[in-house]
């Protein structure tokens, strides 16, 4: 192009251009352009007011990416098998990988079939929401994605406006931008509610079909994708149709969008519901009273729910390692509960457990279910009768059926109203039943209840512990809560005390007839031993204690001083504080629980170290990580597969030293007698190294047992939880050392016969157990009855030898060749016990 013709070009350009200036000066004086002007800027004024003041105020995008969902609280007891779980909401986490890729699919059809394209916001599916809302009535049309609703439930609140989509809106815009969609779903997958306390999609596999997610079929995964919108609406037990038919509705949106070829649509179609009534426990209950006891520890250090914290009891994720051996747990339960369902039998029927209406709408089942009354004694089963007619009642379960109970099987006495059971039913009453052929037969809840605790001695641990006949029916844990009153459970107590002031097992005491003089106003008080049994005169402690001699222990008490045998009793935490110096409490005057009875004995086994009773072993965060107890290490080396040359890893003792060693030992020593001569002799046959002590208190109101193994001791009470008599013949050999008997006999099967062990210092020497004098020569071995035993001695307490009138002859009159006083041993010595006849 030539310079003349540019020049043209430029200067037509320019008049152009200055033509469209004037036009525009021209338009822009109109006054239909100043006011569409006007009204564009207050609209982008009013949209960035709305963005600001919508915006300012939102969550940080940043908290999802550190977010944790509510997890429940998993229990595990000793050997590390899962137990329980503590939830308020049922969930399990997932990775996005960890999701069949069908479910996702199902979920896309379902709620945002787009997901994997938008940018958080579905506009053409907003448009569609705000015509169908401005020309229908109604609960506003949501057309949320799924990103939106991952906004809405983390971030966000349920309020239906518009104010709240906008702000979804922006929320969703800006997760797009922080997450992948990956991560989005992996979110939406985990949070979700589906019902049946069901929160995330793996959580609700389990309450509606009982199975992992990667054991769905399609029809399945098709049914929880439907869920979102309203469980309710679409609860397979009350609207099953409806929810086949919006399930089906799911799988024709999914083979419209190719998710599906037409043979699977078809199908899954073809196939039922196939879900279950609730959802199947995954664990065996198991310790209810334990496990109990564990989640009110828990809440006491973490809190209760997420705004306790990031450790709390019902959001946290915790996995608790507890010391719940569930062996011996079943052990401990069955024998208590036989004895309560022994004592009570032939007196009549306790009447029904609860009380529940039915209402007009005659919904039973949901009657039942909203008592949580549950029975797993026996073939026990709780049912809630239905109705009632001359012969038989109608009687209903959890599980939906319904059964017979005739009067035939039903007539036991009212207690304390007579007339026949059948005839006191009525519609409503929640009543234990037990299979009788094609029938059932009514069954009774013991009145009378008690505690039970297992413990290692060596460690303080709790191994199994029933605080009545079911926690589900009796709430109250009287192994933990029971104040009681220990009776004669509490004279080793005594006696340690006397034997850390200088008594020996030897030491003469007189079971006598013994007054005090109690002051002008309270005036004399004598002691008499139990049922009052005739006094025996000079004894020995050894003999007073097998005895169960009141006479004797309050003497002994005496001659110790009370303030000694207080201080005992707080050392061995019997009590938290220190109780008054009165002769009763020698006797068991005051009150105990079971779990301090049992950590006392504990301690007196473990050579008198401080015990502190435990439940749980260690707490561990949701990453792995031991968050409770504090400073805790693991045990280096103690799981090695093979020994490395190196010495044995030992834990530290930091525990203090709160008796005597060689006095806790000399009890221990002699309570075994308890077990060969005295009143725990029914556990003789056990045939094993035993020690314990029997209680009776006055009335008898309880009956108690506390001792057992060097590998594990227990201890027992049986009363009514109101104090009153149990019977003249309820004691506590009759009634609770039965229940350690059963107990021990399968706690203790197969395990190795273990002597308990004496500190260094014990002096073993050979006396006659009624006089306590030191003996020799040779007598009868594994007679528990014979005159003559082994008893354990401090250095220089066990008196002068003598053979005196028990020196042992021969057929001709002839002495026995005296045989040398053995040297010090330690009573675990199998071969010296041997050799020397052992320890009676």
């Amino acid at each position: 192009m030539s310079e003349s013709e540019s020049s043209t070009v430029s200067f037509r350009l320019r008049r152009e251009i200055g033509g469209l200036r004037g036009g525009f000066q021209q338009i822009r004086h109109r006054w239909w352009f100043r006011i569409l002007a006007w009204l564009a800027l207050l609209a982008g004024i009013g949209a960035f007011a709305l963005w600001f003041f919508l915006a300012r105020d939102l969550p940080s995008v940043d908290q999802l990416k550190r977010y944790e969902p509510p997890l429940p609280t998993q229990v595990r007891a000793i050997n590390g098998e899962p137990v329980h779980s503590y939830a308020r909401e049922r969930r399990i986490v997932l990775s996005y990988d960890e999701y069949p890729p069908l479910l996702v699919r199902a979920y896309m059809a379902a709620e945002d079939r787009t997901f994997f394209s938008h940018h958080g916001v579905d506009l053409p599916g907003i448009a569609s929401a705000m015509w169908t809302n401005l020309t229908h009535h109604g609960r506003p049309v949501g057309a949320s994605t799924i990103t939106q609703q991952v906004a809405k439930n983390l971030l966000l609140t349920n309020e239906v406006s518009y104010v709240r989509k906008a702000k979804e809106a922006i929320l969703a815009w800006r997760i797009e931008d922080a997450l992948t969609k990956q991560q989005i779903m992996e979110l939406y997958l985990n949070q979700i509610f589906l019902g049946r306390n069901a929160y995330g999609v793996a959580a609700a596999s389990r309450a509606y079909f009982g199975k992992d997610l990667k054991q769905l079929s399609l029809a399945q995964m098709a049914y929880l994708a439907i869920l979102p919108k309203g469980p309710a609406n679409y609860d397979p037990d009350r609207s099953p149709d409806r929810a086949l038919a919006r399930r089906n509705w799911v799988l024709g949106e999914m083979l419209k969008n190719g998710f599906i070829t037409q043979a699977q649509h078809d199908e899954a179609v073809a196939q039922p519901l196939g879900t279950i009534r609730r959802r199947i426990s995954r664990y065996d209950r198991v310790g209810g009273y334990f496990i109990e006891a564990v989640r009110r520890q828990l809440i006491d250090k973490f809190g209760e729910t997420a705004k306790d914290g990031p450790h709390s009891v019902y959001a946290g994720g915790l996995w608790v390692r507890t010391s719940l051996d569930p062996k011996l747990q079943g052990y401990a339960q069955q024998a208590l509960r036989d004895e309560l369902v022994r004592f009570e039998r032939g007196r009549g029927w306790t009447g029904p457990i609860r009380e529940a209406d039915i209402g007009d709408d005659g919904d039973w089942r949901g009657a039942l279910l909203g008592t949580n009354i549950g029975i797993d004694y026996d073939d026990w089963q709780a049912a809630i009768v239905i109705s009632k007619s001359d012969g038989t009642a109608n009687i209903g379960f959890a599980n939906g059926k319904t059964g017979d109970l005739p009067r035939g099987n039903a007539t036991m006495p009212v207690r304390g109203k007579g007339g026949a059971a059948f005839d006191a039913l009525k519609p409503g009453d929640v009543i234990a039943v037990s299979p009788d052929g094609g029938d059932w037969a009514l069954e009774s809840i013991p009145k009378i209840s008690g505690g039970m605790i297992v413990e290692d001695p060596s460690s303080g641990r709790i191994m199994a512990m029933q605080g009545g006949f079911d926690s589900r029916i009796q709430a109250f844990n009287r192994a933990l809560q029971a104040e009681r009153q220990p009776g004669s459970t509490i004279k080793p107590i005594v006696y340690t005390a006397a034997l850390e002031q200088g008594m020996t097992p030897a030491t003469i005491i007189m079971d006598a007839p013994f007054c005090v003089e109690q002051g002008a106003k309270l005036g004399r008080k004598c002691f008499r031993n139990f049922a009052n049994e005739r006094a025996g005169g000079a004894r020995t402690m050894r003999w007073g204690i097998e005895q169960s001699r009141n006479l004797m222990t309050v003497r002994a008490a005496a001659q110790t001083g009370m303030d000694h045998v207080v201080d005992m009793i707080q050392r061995l935490g019997v009590s938290s504080k220190k109780l008054p110096p009165y002769l009763s409490y020698s006797l068991g005057a005051g009150t105990t629980t079971v779990e301090r009875m049992v950590n006392a004995y504990s301690m007196l086994v473990n050579h008198g170290r401080e015990l502190k009773p435990t439940l749980i072993d260690y707490v561990q965060d949701r990453h792995g990580k031991v968050i409770w107890p504090e400073h805790w290490r693991a045990c280096d080396r103690c799981n090695a597969p093979d020994w490395d040359g190196k010495a044995m890893p030992r834990p530290v003792v930091r525990s203090k030293q709160v008796v005597d060693a060689m006095s806790a030992y000399q009890m221990v020593h002699i309570t075994e007698g308890v077990i060969k001569r005295g009143t725990g002799v029914r556990l003789r046959s056990l045939d094993r190294p035993l020690m314990g002590k029997t209680g009776t208190t006055s009335g008898p109101t309880d009956t108690w047992f506390v001792g057992g193994s060097p590998q594990m001791i227990g201890g027992v009470y049986v009363g009514y939880d109101t104090p009153r008599p149990m019977g003249h013949y309820a004691q506590g050999a009759t009634v609770a050392a039965p229940i350690m008997k059963q107990f021990l006999e399968k706690a203790l099967d197969g395990l190795p016969k273990v002597q308990f062990r004496a500190p260094a210092g014990i002096r073993m020497v050979r006396i006659d157990r009624r006089t306590g004098k030191p003996v020799f020569g040779t007598w009868p071995s594994g007679d528990p009855l014979a005159p003559v035993i082994w008893e354990a001695f401090k250095p220089e307490t066990e008196g002068r030898r003598t053979a005196h009138s028990d020196e042992q002859t021969d057929q001709n009159k002839q002495p026995v060749k005296r045989t040398a006083q053995p040297k010090a041993e330690t009573p675990g010595d199998s071969d010296f016990l041997q050799r020397e006849g052992g320890i009676y």
